[in-house]
């Protein structure tokens, strides 16, 4: 059974594979994810288990922009020949970035309290 303490260093990776996906193209987000998944049992109840919650729904969130970008950029495929639509590549990448800078504050924001002792969110 792992302690307290290799649980809260397991914490901190699932952090750093989250701020460093973006370099990996996803894998080590999905690589996070699944960590995420299979160990949320044994960090039930803890105050690990707040920032489990904030990293597994911070990854759906930042997923949900992501495609939502993609498929905004697509349209300009369907629809070419109105001029407003020519602007739909350029509000696509304002979305991702956005997106990703959203992430990364998500992460360091869960780096600092986790390395204050405190959970996420307050009961």
């Amino acid at each position: 059974m792992a302690t307290e303490q290799d649980q809260k260093n397991l914490t901190y990776i699932l952090y750093s594979f989250y701020i460093a996906a973006i370099f990996s193209v996803g894998i080590l987000a999905i690589v996070a994810l699944i960590i995420n998944y299979v160990k949320y049992d044994s960090v039930r109840g803890t105050m690990l288990e707040s920032h489990f919650k904030w990293q597994i729904r911070s990854f759906w969130w930042y997923l949900f922009w992501n495609v939502f970008a993609l498929l905004c950029a697509f349209l300009i495929v369907f629809m070419y020949k109105s001029t407003w639509w020519v602007s739909m590549p350029f509000i696509a990448v304002m979305i991702i970035v956005v997106a990703w800078i959203w992430h990364v504050y998500r992460c360091v924001r869960g780096l600092i309290t986790l390395t204050e002792d405190r959970p996420m969110y307050q009961p």
